[in-house]
């Protein structure tokens, strides 16, 4: 409930991420009662530590940063390939900003690409081509320049029929000769071309049509990062992921390089003498997992400086650190939220694409809407939540401030509606549960990842609320299941094992959801699909949509139209929050900070 869910990353394109991550009133009121509503906290940016730097504990000094996790990361290290927030934030350092490894473009507040970053970029409407061009002291950590060859090869991995990442969806179709290539009918990608050879620093993208959201970092149309072509090579596509050069020797471009990998506990870096930016001031960075029981005693001793910006902390843990001495608590709305899937259909291995089943077990409507409304989630956020966590009204969250429509309702607690809509939808009650239309038994299987007694008591909760509408709901293995057991099932092109999951998207920094909830992506992982959902998400991005004001309300019909659905539906809204020890000088998660790693410096040698 509280942002306590792992997140999976939606589209790490971002050149900033704060989170892609995988994470009531009375019985019969139709909204909620302002009694049940979360009252948000207010939190800044930035820590503004006025204390010198204390140069001998900077130089010499280092940084302890913890990552909440309850499992061990993954340890990919590629964002291209990389699928779950841990493994982001466990390689932060190695981009400018948190969640921003090897990534091309500098951005402002509102992730707007800006000059000056690894790369710029020049959009051509007219001629309907980007064109990338790569500073002339871009290098990776192992001293190799940065080329043309590096800025496409992405797209390769991304789009190659054997490849393990799930970054692909149908707006890279817009890229001139992408589709042939996803579907191994060409060997290369004709929509890239290179003035000055793919060694040179420049590449161009040809596309069908233009979108207004490549102007900002983490669009679904122009990846935002690059891969070390002449590094792996010869790696096969299948077996990027698994490779020396990603798990264990991996090579970047940003501020730190690594030097040790812990498999699944930790990460330790120093300055990459090769970055083209501010150098960095601190000697060494270390990134540890602390489970969720740990986390705040850990913080409480001081073992730790920050808690990595992205990292999934509770309401719980706000109302334990947030008086914390030595330490200041800093955040912003999070780029990510909880949501509820329901398995509607599967994916379609041949053709690429996500069907939906009429006859499966969640395809009814109602059932969908009634499971939504006989939940208590303002009541849960508002025990559990302390402020930093509400309940969500839609599929896109508050820090997209512009598109964000804060007039939909969502789902507050409705028994009543709950139990009308089922009765309309023909689940008569047949003893002590409903059954289906058919007249036959229904069981449905709920799936949830383990976690904090705060969280298994949220679900017992959900359970208890469908059971009272008399739908027999229980744990699709008998109890919570580990972390990556959860995404590898939901993830399969077809599984009966789930039928209802709760989860938590990490999100990039531009709002379009095709690589969410379009037909061809993988991360539609209840398989939605409908005319009206692609034509509104296609519209996100249409000529039309160059209008600022006409795009705003594509993007408020896209959230009413999902609700009303309710194949997706929201659960909460959360602050990103971290802790922050006061000898740390320099911290800043604001999205216009694109040096937020090389700007930090200790002001004692000791935590304070």
């Amino acid at each position: 409930m509280q942002g306590s869910k792992a997140k999976k990353i939606a589209v790490t394109a971002a050149a900033m991420l704060a989170a892609v991550t995988l994470a009531a009133c009375s019985s019969s009121s139709s909204s909620s009662s302002s009694s049940t509503k979360t009252t948000q906290v207010k939190l800044k940016t930035a820590y503004n530590n006025t204390g010198k730097t204390n140069q001998t504990a900077t130089k010499n000094g280092t940084l302890k940063v913890a990552e909440p996790n309850d499992s061990p990361f993954e340890g990919i290290s590629d964002p291209v390939l990389q699928d779950n927030q841990e493994d982001l934030d466990v390689f932060s350092p190695s981009g400018g900003q948190p969640g921003a490894s090897d990534a091309l473009f500098n951005t402002d507040k509102n992730y707007k690409i800006l000059k000056g970053g690894l790369a710029n970029l020049k959009l051509d409407r007219k001629a309907k081509t980007a064109t990338i061009t790569l500073r002339k002291n871009a290098k990776w950590s192992n001293g190799m320049p940065v080329t043309a060859k590096d800025i496409e090869y992405p797209y390769e991995v991304i789009a190659n029929p054997q490849t393990t990442s799930q970054q692909y969806s149908s707006d890279f179709n817009a890229i001139e000769g992408m589709a042939a290539y996803h579907s191994g009918k060409a060997k290369t990608i004709s929509g890239f071309s290179y003035p000055d050879g793919q060694s040179g620093r420049v590449a161009v993208i040809h596309f069908s049509r233009m979108a207004p959201s490549m102007q900002y970092a983490g669009n679904t149309f122009l990846w935002s990062t690059v891969e070390p072509y002449e590094y792996i090579k010869n790696v096969p596509i299948s077996k990027l992921a698994s490779s020396e050069q990603v798990r264990k020797k991996p090579i970047f471009t940003g501020p730190y390089k690594l030097d040790k990998v812990v498999e699944g506990e930790s990460t330790s870096w120093s300055p990459n003498k090769y970055y083209w930016g501010k150098k960095p001031q601190i000697k060494h960075i270390v990134i540890n997992v602390v489970s969720s029981s740990n986390i705040d005693k850990a913080i409480q001793s001081k073992k730790y400086d920050f808690i990595i910006p992205g990292g999934v902390m509770h309401g719980t843990d706000y109302k334990e650190l947030k008086n914390t001495k030595g330490y200041q608590i800093v955040g912003q709305p999070a780029l990510s939220y909880g949501y509820f899937g329901f398995n509607v259909g599967h994916y379609d291995t041949k053709a690429q694409k996500n069907v939906m089943d009429k006859n499966s077990k969640m395809a009814n409507v109602k059932l969908r809407q009634a499971m939504m409304y006989a939940l208590n989630l303002d009541q849960l956020n508002k025990k559990f939540g302390n402020g930093v966590t509400w309940r969500a009204n839609t599929l896109i969250p508050p820090i997209f401030s512009k598109y964000y429509d804060k007039s939909a309702k969502g789902y507050p607690l409705n028994i009543k509606k709950a139990n009308r809509l089922l009765d309309e939808a023909g689940y008569k009650k047949k003893g002590k549960w409903r059954v289906q239309p058919n007249g036959k038994k229904l069981t449905i299987y709920f799936g949830a990842m383990q976690g904090t007694s705060t969280q298994e008591a949220e679900y017992q909760d959900y359970l208890q609320q469908w059971h009272k509408i008399g739908l027999h709901v229980v744990f699709a293995t008998g109890k919570p299941m580990e972390m990556n057991s959860f995404y590898d099932t939901v993830q399969k092109p077809k599984q009966s094992k789930i039928d209802v999951y709760d989860a938590a998207w990490g999100l990039s920094s531009e709002p379009t959801p095709t690589g969410l909830y379009g037909t061809t992506a993988t991360y539609n992982m209840g398989h939605f699909v409908s005319k009206e959902n692609t034509k509104l998400m296609n519209e996100m991005n249409g000529s039309k949509s160059w209008n600022t004001a006409y795009r705003v309300k594509i993007f408020k019909q896209w959230q009413q139209y999902m609700n009303k659905q309710a194949a997706y539906a929201p659960d909460n809204f959360s602050y990103n929050w971290e802790p922050v020890n006061k000898r740390v000088k320099g911290f800043d998660v604001s999205p216009a900070n694109n040096e937020f790693w090389s700007n930090l410096s200790l002001t004692s040698s000791n935590m304070k």
